[in-house]
């Protein structure tokens, strides 16, 4: 009788506090797993940024972007290069294999931007920058800081030179980015009349202010006892100190600075602004890095808002406007109280079915112990307490208590017969190790192909994957040691029960023999039902994750390519009061400028789901109706999602882009695009990054006249950036930070081209020359903003669905509707980001499918030694999925990967059901010499009532899912619903077609041995 089960049977102390330590390390463990929304995947992205004031786009893109792409672009590992390229700034995202070490990446890129160095502008302020990025991440937190007194840039100071440095350094803060303003700074505003009154150019302030602010070394007096530091008064920190600098001295007349310029303290860029609940503000834009608990890392911050309000003016207030983690943590304990509800339920049906309060006991400790030692072990591998982790454990309370269930019943059974507990807890477990092992192990089979998966929902889904194994791999150890350990000493014999458990049975046992009876139409059954299997995969309509409501909307306003900064500035306002007003939002916040003068970001923060009636996309279908009231501005929303897949993110959730050499066959095919995009009725906020639809005064040079006249192009591009660039022309050192002094002309004398006809240049020989005396002046549509993707110029159009449309559908009708354009074979298309990696996950779908059932087949096989019995046991898979299919058509729930999943998982479930029937009857044709009808006839009705109990337990353990309505629960839904659609059919009808397979199977086995398999139908026996 010895068995793995036996030592701990025998040894009840030492099991039991076996056990108690498990629970100690298990609770342990939970406390210091980090908390995050969703498992931690490290995408290896790396950023470059460049700067050139006042550069226009093409000049960023052909002069910045692309020598940076070249020498990028030959580094290995590359999936995808993108860039952006607007004014005065370039932005290259570079994506590498998910393999590739993110550090050798960021050597390799910076070896990239060292080698490109010789061919970028000499102008540029400083040389390109690059940080290691995750486009997945999104704020966990945004703090906006408000004045009734304080300028923004005051404001923007504070926030760069202290708050930022603060709060970057609390426990788990990645990276904190400051916007809605700029740097302070002393501008000088030139006004062009006077300067040419007084014969004077712009340029010739710009020299006065680089002689007159100097930081320059000035070394040191000493002799034989001392030693004088050199200290002068060469550094101008404020706007009054450059007022009274002297420009010229013309026939004794002293022209000042202040004469011919409007100075003042102001900001950097003055194109540039933020707004918190519509309050001019300064926004605090935080991100944690990898692997930390996020909620941890929040309330770190939180608890430093009052040390950091010490810093700060008693008129400056630190607002929290945003709090990832509330519906992090709304959703964790949502999920926690699931998961506790689905241990209560299996434990519950243990107790309808054996009636026992005694057996009802061991359960009720042993799923704790089980899910205890998982987190044990999930501490060990780095994961995380997120969604998926957590969702695996709840479905995992129905698995681990299926082992137990096994367990029980079977030493239940040898008690009813009268066994003593010890005796009984010794042979029943000994008889069942060999099944629970096959269940287990078989189940473990079927998460292989995912541990496999390569990609983004592969990392997504190991941990899942691993957490579930992990969770049956106790379960099994806990089954064969603890619980018959327990059983042995709480167990109480129970003869009274014998005669109810056969009423069960003889109903069983009269279907049984009736669907043998009629095996012919029960094979025809279960073929028709692999069929409609086809039938609905194919019809049921495709998802990639479930849309979430995580109580935030992204927001991205739009308006006319060629507007100004002013009415960008003003018809934003009105877009952040219209959102503010609705009772749904707790928190606006916004920005404008960094680039682009003509579109914004916003952020809002919805009430918790208590607090509000209408879900995060209907919010958005309630808002759109408001704002598209407000003119001359176009505002793009879409409910944030957990999992952003890409490195660039338009105005939408979806990305589909086109790329071209010949850029004025992009933009026109670009054009087309949106135009007939939009037609389509299951989409919606079809936009494009398209910016080629701006103004430009194209100034046409006369190169011999102007060579006669003694100016150069390059003074003449000097000229139009000193005037129109915002130049930083000097730095101002002070103790916390550095600032500089801007210039441009006034801006009250460049709201038209014809400001260029009052330029004046000073020429070679310091004689004044206009501008138009050597060139020409046309007005022509400008690109505002140049996209490169692999290096070539590219269009990228998003697009939002319509509530109710799945992603399948979508990408179906634009990849038809682009078809229909038939488009040049020059210009290549094709999806990006989350419907690109939609794409090819679909296509590897029934790959997957087949290759779990390979897998389990592979396993069943070396446990069984056998080629046929595990084809048996995978014949009740095609009732699992149409099951769960049929559920999931009917409760208009996509085929989303968390349904696939769960399909998936069902391959492992039902499959239960088969291996206890044919696991006993191999037992009794090998020990007791049964005919196989009658072998198989046996163990159907033996096996009826743990196989009705593992059902049940699995089927309850996902209830709490399927029935959801809390925070998170758009994750859980599907799964629950396809376990649950699985489980009720399979539990059906495998209770019969197993039994006909096997003999059909034990048939053909005969035929070939060369014996006949008696046909009659073994008849039940009176005590069933």
């Amino acid at each position: 009788m010895h068995s793995l089960s036996s030592p701990f049977i025998n040894r009840p102390i030492a099991t039991s506090l076996i056990a108690l330590l498990i629970i100690l390390v298990g609770i342990l463990a939970f406390n210091l797993l980090p908390v995050s929304q969703l498992p931690q995947i490290e995408f290896p992205t790396i950023s470059v940024q460049a700067n050139l004031p006042g550069a226009s786009p093409d000049v960023m893109a052909t002069s910045v972007a692309t020598p940076l792409e070249h020498y990028i672009g030959k580094i290995s590992g590359i999936t995808e290069m993108t860039s952006s390229s607007s004014l005065g700034k370039t932005n290259i995202v570079i994506q590498f294999d998910l393999n590739r070490d993110i550090n050798a990446a960021a050597n390799e890129v910076q070896a990239a931007i060292d080698q490109a160095l010789p061919s970028l502008p000499a102008e540029m302020p400083n040389r390109p920058t690059y940080r290691k990025v995750n486009p997945a991440d999104a704020p966990i937190m945004i703090l906006a800081l408000t004045s009734t007194e304080h300028t923004k840039g005051q404001m923007y100071d504070i926030a760069t030179n202290i708050l930022q440095q603060k709060i970057s350094q609390a426990k788990g803060v990645g990276q904190v980015i400051v916007g809605g303003s700029s740097l302070p700074s002393v501008r000088i505003e030139a006004n062009p009349f006077l300067l040419n009154n007084y014969g004077l150019t712009i340029d010739d302030i710009k020299n006065t202010i680089q002689n007159s602010n100097q930081n320059s070394p000035k070394g040191q007096l000493s002799n034989l006892f001392h030693t004088y530091y050199i200290a002068t008064n060469d550094q101008l920190h404020y706007s009054e100190q450059y007022k009274p600098l002297i420009i010229s001295i013309n026939n004794g007349s002293v022209i000042t600075l202040k004469d011919v310029a409007e100075v003042k303290d102001s900001v950097e860029d003055i194109k540039n602004t933020g707004l918190a609940d519509n309050k001019p503000a300064v926004l605090l834009i935080i991100f944690k890095e990898p692997g930390v608990n996020v909620i941890e890392t929040v309330d770190g911050i939180k608890g430093l808002i009052p040390q950091l309000s010490a810093y700060i003016s008693a008129d400056m207030q630190l607002t929290v406007m945003m709090d990832r983690t509330s519906t992090i943590r709304a959703s964790l304990i949502d999920i926690e109280k699931t998961l506790l509800i689905s241990i209560a339920l299996v434990i519950c049906v243990v107790f309808l079915f054996l009636k026992n309060i005694y057996t009802t006991i061991i359960p009720s400790i042993v799923v704790p112990i089980s899910i205890l030692g998982t987190f044990a072990v999930m501490y060990l591998l780095n994961f995380s307490l997120d969604n998926l982790s957590i969702m695996a454990l709840t479905i995992s309370t129905g698995f681990v208590v299926d082992d137990a269930i096994v367990v029980i019943e079977n030493i239940t059974r040898y008690l009813e017969k009268g066994f003593s507990p010890l005796k009984a807890s010794l042979i029943g477990a000994k008889e069942v190790g060999f099944t629970v092992l096959s269940m287990s192990v078989s189940l473990i089979a079927v998460f292989i192909p995912i541990l496999l998966m390569g990609g983004i929902v592969g990392r997504l889904f190991r941990e899942f994957a691993v957490t579930l194994s992990i969770a049956i791999l106790v379960s099994l150890l806990v089954s064969l040691t603890i619980t018959p350990s327990m059983c042995s000493k709480i167990l109480k014999p129970d003869k009274e029960r014998k005669q109810e458990k056969n009423v069960a049975n003889s109903y069983y046992a009269a279907s049984l023999q009736w669907a043998i009876k009629h095996s012919k139409f029960m094979l025809t059954v279960l073929i028709c039902i692999v069929i409609l299997n086809i039938y609905f995969y194919i019809k049921i309509p495709k998802g990639f994750f479930p849309q979430q409501d995580t109580g935030r909307i992204m927001g991205f306003a739009l308006t006319d390519q060629n507007t100004s900064f002013k009415n960008m500035e003003k018809k934003f306002g009105e877009v952040i009061e219209v959102l503010k007003s609705d009772e749904n939002i707790e928190h606006v916040v916004g920005y404008v400028g960094g680039g682009s003068v003509n579109s914004g970001n916003i952020f809002i923060s919805l009430k918790s789901q208590s607090n509000r009636k209408l879900t995060a996309d209907e919010v958005i279908g309630v808002l759109r109706k408001k704002l598209i009231k407000i003119p001359g501005i176009s505002v793009f929303l879409l409910a944030a999602q957990d999992i952003m897949i890409g490195g660039r993110q338009g105005g939408a959730q979806f990305q589909y882009s086109i790329s071209a050499a010949n850029i004025k066959e992009l933009n026109k095919w670009g054009d087309y695009l949106i135009q007939e995009l939009s037609k389509i009725p299951i989409i919606a906020d079809v936009n494009s990054d398209q910016k080629d639809k701006g103004i430009e005064t194209y100034i046409s040079i006369e190169h011999e006249t102007a060579k006669k006249i003694g100016i150069s192009p390059l003074l003449i591009d000097n000229a139009l950036y000193d005037s129109l660039g915002q130049r930083q022309i000097s730095v101002i050192y002070k103790d916390l930070n550095q600032y500089h002094v801007v210039l441009e002309t006034d801006p009250k004398f460049t709201n038209s081209p014809n400001f260029l006809n009052v330029l004046y240049l000073k020429n070679n020989n310091k004689q004044i020359v206009p501008l138009n005396a050597a060139a020409s002046f046309e007005t022509k549509k400008a690109i505002l903003s140049i996209s490169h993707q692999s290096q070539f110029p590219s269009i990228t159009l998003s697009f939002n669905l319509i509530p109710g449309t799945a992603l399948g559908e979508a990408v179906n009708k634009v990849s038809d509707k682009v078809s229909e354009l038939n488009l040049p074979s020059n210009l290549s298309a094709s999806f990006q980001g989350t419907a690109k990696v939609f794409q090819a996950t679909l296509a590897n779908q029934p790959t997957l499918i087949l290759a779990a059932i390979l897998t389990v087949y592979i396993v069943l096989g070396i446990l069984y030694e056998n080629l046929i019995h595990p084809i048996t046991i995978i014949s009740t898979l095609p009732s699992a999925g149409l099951g769960a299919l049929l559920a999931l058509y009917f409760t208009k729930t996509d085929l989303s990967l968390i349904a696939f999943v769960g399909i998936i998982l069902l391959i492992g479930i039902v499959k239960k059901n088969a291996i206890m029937m044919i696991d006993f009857a191999i037992t009794l044709q090998k020990n007791q010499n049964y005919p196989a009808d009658k072998a198989i006839f046996e163990a159907a009705i033996l096996r009826l009532r743990p196989i009705m109990m593992t059902s049940f337990a699995a089927l309850l353990g996902a209830v709490p899912l399927a029935f959801d309505h809390g925070v998170g629960s758009e994750y859980r839904k599907p799964l629950g619903i396809s376990i649950i659609g699985g489980l009720l059919i399979s539990q059906l009808l495998t209770l019969y077609t197993t039994p006909i397979v096997f003999l059909y199977f034990e048939k053909i086995a005969s035929w070939l041995r060369g014996k006949k398999l008696k046909g009659k139908v073994y008849e039940a026996k009176s005590n069933y």
